[in-house]
């Protein structure tokens, strides 16, 4: 993937007040699929998929960055299968349940409750745990089909 594809996306998806999180090129046979995720406060619905699928079709098709081979262009959410890596990752997920593996290997499930710039803090088993991002190896928001106290 070149920087001029992902800074043309970058600027594209911006103008339309979301977030890029993620810009994938891979081959499907003679063609390329381009899947980009995005996301912002608020969530991003399918009017906001929309949108930009058809705001980055327009601005891909008027460049050169994608050459000349075919391609088909995917715009998604964020998903939750996603790693938080970024403060507003954790924001955006205030009051899920996740699981963080830190840089010692070892191993916190909780609630998230709060988050700034250099932390977040989890309710852990009812007690709160604050947790600096640069201790944080990798966090998943967990899929709570039944929640008890919702």
């Amino acid at each position: 993937m070149t920087d001029s594809l992902e800074t043309l996306v970058h600027e594209c998806v911006s103008a339309l007040g979301l977030d890029l999180e993620a810009v994938d090129l891979s081959k499907a046979g003679k063609r390329s699929v381009l899947r980009i995720a995005v996301d912002r406060d608020g969530g991003v619905g399918i009017d906001h998929i929309t949108e930009a699928t058809r705001e980055l079709g327009l601005v891909l098709d008027e460049s050169d960055v994608m050459g000349t081979q075919p391609y088909t262009l995917e715009v998604t959410s964020r998903g939750v299968e996603r790693p938080l890596a970024l403060p507003r990752h954790w924001r955006r997920n205030a009051d899920r349940y996740v699981k963080v593996v830190l840089t010692d290997d070892s191993k916190v499930e909780g609630r998230i409750t709060s988050s700034n710039d250099e932390s977040v803090e989890l309710a852990v088993k009812g007690q709160p745990v604050l947790l600096t991002y640069d201790h944080i190896k990798t966090a998943l928001v967990q899929t709570e089909l039944n929640r008890k106290d919702a």
